[in-house]
């Protein structure tokens, strides 16, 4: 008899890396009955033919973020203290007071963080959490799910959502083994640990490393190393649209060569629009001198700003807009979704660009398999003020340590150095690309083009 493993999506999160890929497929080909067990808006059954168990929308209980916030505090306060390392402090969000109930939970959240602030009161603040969330109507609404269906593994596709506690605790206290995926490449040194599972998936040795380093109650059997869908697309030919039709759709000019400009969102780069400015000038200026090049600019998928519309207009002969393929379906940013077809989209923008030019993403890994570089931008704008996060801290952050070397990326270190190092990267970009290659292997494993069935077999060997 088939084994049944439900595939938790406690929000939108998981789609792309276990909805939209092959993942489906390969577990009904290894012998499991595939059920998604669906949190999010996302209508599996309807627009992919997925088999699906819907979760009825069903809040966190009330207290469960402000307990969820303090803990993530405490931990980086441990961390910090532990490691002598004050990254970890730079990794909190700051209180808010805006309005009464914002004003209610920070403070709230400041008297658990004063009282509990030590690993005996992170225990007790995870054991709180737990309660709550047992209280929580959720929580036995999971349970009669699961005591229907009866799973025989549930692996949830994101370790970071609250929303995914009480569903798991029903699993938990019914006997039947969990797993979690880790879901990006910097969430472990962030604190973003919010579940409990028997076991959890991670991208490499590297991941991990860090897991048993920052959770050394975790055994080193519970933590198995199976790479991540996340790039899977990109070694796939047949999603590449033809360039013809892709430089006609999109209105791009056969004869340019086009650098994409990757958009961040407005917490890692609150003046981003400002460096799309610099790179149309720094392309203006090369053409002048007789190069014929043009940017492809993709904005980050969450940002729904409109900041840059004034720099796109602005730089219309230079600037070409390529938008994601995502739809808002609710108002959280975990309720903008991506769309299938945006697999094919950026794998073609990759596929045709020359580089990359971004602040700190990891569209560096998305353009090294298809050979091409990046550069990081590592300056400060002019209209930098107080209360606007600089850029500049975000190379500080734990996960840019895993660069095997600096050279795994050019740098934009001034508006005036940026025409140089374009020029530069793109006359001889096979250095850049040989070690952003090696650092793509130390981050997403051995071997990336194979993820999704390791996970499968991983399951395989953990039921059996």
């Amino acid at each position: 008899m088939a084994k049944k493993v439900f595939v938790f999506l406690p929000d939108g999160v998981g789609l792309r890396n276990f909805a939209y890929t092959n993942f489906n497929t390969l577990g009904q080909e290894l012998g499991m009955d595939v059920v998604y067990w669906n949190n999010s808006v996302f209508p599996l059954k309807e627009q992919l033919g997925l088999e699906e168990v819907k979760i009825d929308p069903n809040n966190v209980h009330k207290l469960t973020p402000v307990y969820s916030r303090a803990r993530k505090r405490i931990e980086l306060n441990l961390w910090h203290k532990e490691f002598d390392d004050s990254v970890y402090q730079t990794y909190k969000f700051p209180f808010e007071y805006s309005n009464f109930k914002k004003a209610a939970r920070s403070f709230l959240t400041r008297f658990l963080i004063a009282k509990h602030n030590s690993e005996k009161g992170l225990t007790a603040i995870k054991k709180r959490i737990d309660k709550l969330e047992r209280q929580n109507p959720k929580y036995e609404y999971c349970k009669k799910q699961l005591e229907k269906h009866k799973p025989d593994l549930i692996l949830c596709t994101s370790q970071r959502s609250t929303q995914a506690i009480s569903a798991l605790l029903a699993a938990k206290d019914l006997g039947i083994p969990t797993a979690t995926f880790i879901y990006s490449w910097d969430n472990v040194p962030k604190a973003m640990l919010v579940v409990d599972t028997d076991y959890y998936f991670v991208w490499s040795d590297l991941m991990k490393a860090e897991m048993l380093k920052y959770y050394p109650f975790l055994k080193d059997h519970q933590v198995i190393v199976t790479g991540t869908p996340q790039f899977e697309p990109h070694f796939n030919p047949d999603l590449i649209i033809p360039k013809a039709k892709f430089f006609a759709d999109y209105g791009l000019d056969e004869a340019k060569k086009y650098i994409c400009f990757s958009g961040d969102d407005t917490t890692t780069s609150p003046l981003d629009q400002y460096y799309l400015e610099d790179l149309a000038i720094a392309v203006q200026n090369l053409n002048k001198e007789g190069y014929n090049l043009g940017i492809i600019f993709r904005k980050a998928p969450v940002d729904h700003t409109g900041r840059y519309q004034e720099i796109i207009e602005k730089y219309k002969k230079e600037i070409t807009e390529i938008a994601p393929a995502w739809k808002a379906m609710g108002k959280q940013w975990n309720t903008i979704l991506p769309e299938p077809h945006d697999f094919s989209l950026l794998s073609t923008v990759c596929e045709y660009a020359e580089l990359v030019v971004n602040i700190c993403s990891s569209m560096v890994f998305d353009f090294a398999i298809h050979n091409k570089p990046c550069i990081y931008i590592n300056y400060e704008q002019p209209q930098l003020q107080s209360g606007i996060r600089d850029i500049g801290q975000n190379y500080n952050y734990v996960h840019f340590r895993s660069m095997p070397s600096k050279n795994a990326v050019a740098w934009g270190t001034s508006k005036e150095s940026l025409q140089v190092t374009l020029e530069n990267l793109m006359d001889n970009p096979k250095p850049i690309v040989t070690q952003a290659k090696n650092w793509f292997t130390v981050v997403a494993g051995k071997h990336p083009k194979t993820s999704s069935l390791a996970i499968w077999e991983t399951i395989k060997n953990i039921l059996n």
